[in-house]
């Protein structure tokens, strides 16, 4: 198995997300005035996704158990520092998306449904402070963004690294052959 940079995914996500020191604090700073109300975001999450045929099969009679899980994620949303640790967790749980078989396009559909739920609440919150509510939009983008970036890069590894199992177990051919091969071909 490839030898995974958990802190060098971490820094590029971050990079690439615009997730900086300042974002998390805010994130941080407004979680008091969320917190209550992220598993009614879980809530309309399952809701939605039992409502689309397509992901109704991959959630059926599992609901009340995932609900727990993501509920969590999304408290950590809010007052997690994005660490490389954050980043494992994420990572592994773009690995068990591959290993469900979960299509990669629920994943970005999905945290859409978050972004739009969360900003709605963000709205009702901060109707009286419009600065207010623009920076938590702000500090929101990046951090979900942030999040997919790392479960889409799981996704990929994992899927690659699932595909070429595959392809070894049928063509007989052993990782050492195959990774001497690779390297040879550089």
């Amino acid at each position: 198995m490839q030898h995974i940079n958990i802190q060098a995914i971490c820094e590029y996500a971050r990079q690439f997300s615009g997730l900086d020191n300042e974002k998390v604090a805010f994130l941080h700073k407004i979680y008091p005035d969320i917190n209550t109300r992220l598993e009614g975001v879980s809530d309309v999450f399952y809701e939605r996704l039992l409502a689309i045929p397509s992901t109704r099969d991959f959630l059926e009679g599992r609901v009340e158990s995932l609900k727990s899980t993501h509920v969590v994620w999304l408290h950590e949303l809010f007052n997690s520092d994005f660490s490389e640790e954050y980043t494992r967790k994420l990572y592994h749980v773009g690995d068990v998306h591959v290993k469900v078989k979960l299509p990669v396009e629920f994943v970005a559909g999905a945290m859409t449904i978050i972004q739009s739920e969360l900003i709605r609440i963000f709205g009702e919150v901060y109707a009286d402070d419009q600065a207010m509510m623009l920076k938590a939009i702000d500090a929101l983008n990046a951090a979900t963004g942030f999040s997919l970036l790392i479960m889409q890069e799981s996704y990929q590894s994992s899927s690659l690294a699932a595909e070429l199992e595959k392809f070894l177990q049928i063509t007989g051919m052993s990782r050492k052959l195959f990774d001497n091969l690779a390297k040879a071909y550089k």
